[in-house]
């Protein structure tokens, strides 16, 4: 089984890699359809599920508990609901079949899957300018800088409240991807090799 697992800094266009990637191999990739799922358990706005996955549950979720999921049981709210139900989404679509997963700790939720994992990371200029690009809401560079720090900060939280690693250290990846002045579906062909060379070697 082929599982790829895709951390990323914010602007680093680690989401469109994911699709590309998953595209090249014709498998599925699963990013944004984490949410949904989710969304649709609770009965909640895919908006709602995307703003306290990956931020609010660290207000809720104390460094005492340790990283057990189980433990999530004893706290009534919506934070510790959708975390465990993401968790339970990501193993189940992992169990179907080779796929990429973008985010969302799903390296560390899947650590026994032995997946692939890679984290995306560029430079300050070209994350901005990759935001700015495809930004819908015309946000200005302060905006768009305010914003990479509090996202990245909290995918740093979230991924370290499940594990003893720490988020973007490059020990903890198969793959560390620069695409500092690259654009992304150039990458693809030569990652895609290096992927099915790794996996028919394991």
């Amino acid at each position: 089984m082929r599982i790829i697992t895709i951390e990323r800094e914010f602007g680093s266009g680690g989401r469109e890699l994911g699709k590309r990637l998953a595209g090249s191999m014709e498998i599925p990739c699963y990013d944004q359809e984490l949410i949904d799922e989710v969304a649709k358990l609770h009965n909640l706005s895919p908006e709602y599920i995307e703003r306290i996955s990956e931020s609010d549950i660290r207000t809720v979720y104390p460094r005492t508990i340790g990283h057990r999921f189980s433990s999530m049981r004893a706290i009534s709210n919506d934070s510790i609901k959708v975390a465990a139900s993401q968790k339970k989404v990501i193993e189940r679509l992992a169990s179907q079949g080779d796929c990429v997963l973008v985010g969302r700790g799903a390296d560390v939720i899947l650590k026994e899957y032995r997946p692939f994992r890679i984290f995306v990371y560029a430079d300050q200029v070209s994350k901005i300018n990759r935001c700015l690009a495809r930004s819908e809401k015309g946000e200005n560079e302060k905006e768009i800088q305010r914003q990479m720090k509090y996202i990245d900060k909290n995918r740093e939280i979230y991924h370290d409240l499940l594990s003893d690693t720490k988020w973007g250290d490059k020990e903890n990846y198969h793959l560390c991807i620069n695409t500092s002045g690259r654009t992304i579906k150039s990458l693809i062909p030569g990652l895609t090799a290096y992927i099915y060379d790794w996996f028919q070697n394991q």
